[in-house]
């Protein structure tokens, strides 16, 4: 594999061309005319632009990035994750174009696309389940009377669903009509698929996953978990490894089930398994994602693993580079995600220009960026401006790393994460590891946010002051009342 076309933009599309120079081979950047300037462009060895600005004619355009792939004569494409990551078609496309896919098949993708595919392939393997209706439903009687049944709560969720779209908690029965309802149209607007299934409500859930890797010869290793609770509209924004709650005997036990959930799909390359864990650890299975994660560098800090070069390396035929018994984890990491969102306005996105861009470096820091300062924050895709990841020897050290990190990164001309990281990591709930997938609801507010902005502003000028006070009697300071004649004015 002498050249790789990376089918994605932004800081993914960075990171992957990253291991691939250090590999020796070739990247490929694909580009829309508004990112024609953006970072992944200008490191790429060749670089061609596929459309316009908006996604769907450029970065979703399949048929054109496999007909530039094979123009330059490209050997593979990795897809990042997000826009054609996850697309079987896709994959396929590639493979029947005579190009390497570095991910999955697209069997895996498919099968794993579908919760309810998902779980009826890794039933044999007897993998923890949320009790609730193993198949799609459309029917809102059929519905009501299997919700009955399990009991409420409940959670109607749309099979082709993820990022929280077809998704809803219903309480109580009066309420279930009229919550079925709306999943089924937002799942049809969101996914063109209509189908949904219930399933017991969780009530204080972790979001636990893990991470694993398999080769074409039949080895599957895992590589730990991310504990990815802390969210916002149920989309990530702080992860960690290891969490702070897994015990040995549970972490063995799941990640023994992460490794048969990729057996049941005949999974290659780097993929994770998601876990809900219950407030008696006892965890289920959820969903796989058959692509690389976002939070990704958290694995990479604690295990020493190149998690895009195992995935190069296996889509070339080559066996896992080292085997279970020789993982261990090594210390702890912490990942925020940087976005363009205003926390005091309920995460909104908050477009604009880049006018101030300061990246933060120590040993301690991993950033994973794709902006440079004077760039615009595009409306057309996903606001993340970059990842900021810290690593400590403990969990203490990576925590006092991040905050000290955030401090030390100067974002001017939009809002950004950046607060909310920090009021994450000063929270008594995070810092002792007593929370769940709900901390956002039960402890964010924006007047809690704007309170500790205003305890820090207090604090600093009162610094200020103590230090002008000290200057001044050491120094002598001008009397601003006299004239320079030194008479009164």
């Amino acid at each position: 594999m002498k050249k790789i076309l990376v089918a994605n933009r932004g800081e993914i599309a960075l990171r992957v061309m990253k291991t691939a120079r250090k590999m020796g081979i070739a990247t490929v950047a694909i580009y829309s005319e508004i990112d024609r300037h953006a970072p992944h462009v200008r490191f790429a060895d060749e670089s061609v632009c596929v459309g316009p600005a908006p996604s769907n004619q450029s970065y979703l355009l399949a048929d054109k990035i496999v007909e530039v792939a094979k123009e330059l004569e490209v050997d593979g494409i990795h897809p990042g994750y997000g826009f054609l990551s996850e697309n079987a078609a896709f994959a396929q496309k590639v493979s029947d174009a005579g190009i390497v896919f570095i991910g999955p098949k697209p069997h895996a993708i498919e099968v794993m696309g579908s919760k309810l595919a998902a779980k009826e392939a890794v039933k044999k393997y007897d993998i923890p389940m949320v009790p609730g209706l193993d198949k799609a439903i459309t029917d809102v009687e059929a519905a009501k009377k299997v919700a009955e049944e399990i009991g409420f709560p409940i959670l109607i969720k749309a099979s082709a669903g993820g990022g929280g779209k077809g998704m809803r908690i219903v309480e109580h029965a009066e309420e279930f009509e009229s919550q079925m309802d709306r999943a089924v149209s937002e799942a049809v607007s969101a996914f063109g698929d209509g189908s949904v299934f219930i399933e017991k409500y969780v009530g204080s859930p972790r979001h636990i996953e893990i991470q694993v890797l398999a080769d074409q010869h039949g080895n599957i290793v895992h590589l730990f978990e991310r504990e990815c609770s802390i969210q916002r509209r149920h989309q990530k924004v702080v992860e960690e490894a290891p969490s702070s709650v897994l015990t040995p005997e549970v972490r063995a036990a799941m990640g023994k089930d992460a490794v048969n959930v990729a057996r049941a799909c005949q999974y290659e390359g780097a993929g994770t398994v998601e876990f809900l864990l219950d407030e008696n650890m006892n965890y289920y299975f959820l969903e796989m994602n058959t692509r690389l994660q976002v939070e990704h560098p958290v694995t990479e800090l604690i295990t020493g693993v190149d998690l895009v070069e195992e995935q190069i390396r296996i889509a070339r035929g080559e066996t896992i580079s080292f085997s279970q018994e020789e993982l261990e984890i090594n210390g702890h990491a912490l990942e925020l995600r940087v976005y363009a969102e205003d926390p005091m306005s309920d995460f909104l996105p908050s477009i604009g220009k880049l006018t101030r861009y300061q990246r933060p470096e120590a040993d301690y820091i991993r950033l994973d960026d794709g902006y440079d300062e004077g760039m615009d924050i595009p409306i057309y895709y996903d606001p993340m401006i970059a990842k900021l990841i810290t690593y400590g020897e403990n969990r203490d050290a990576a925590i006092n790393n991040m905050l000290m990190a955030i401090e030390d990164y100067e974002i001017e001309g939009v809002a950004t994460t950046l607060p909310f990281g920090k009021f994450v990591c000063q929270h008594e709930a995070f810092i002792s590891g007593n929370f769940d997938t709900h901390f956002v609801k039960k402890y964010f507010t924006k007047e809690a946010l704007a309170k500790g902005n205003k305890e820090e502003a207090e604090i600093a000028a009162q610094l200020a002051l103590n230090l002008y006070q000290e200057h001044k009697s050491i120094l002598k300071v001008p009397n601003s009342e006299l004239t320079e004649w030194g008479k009164k004015r």
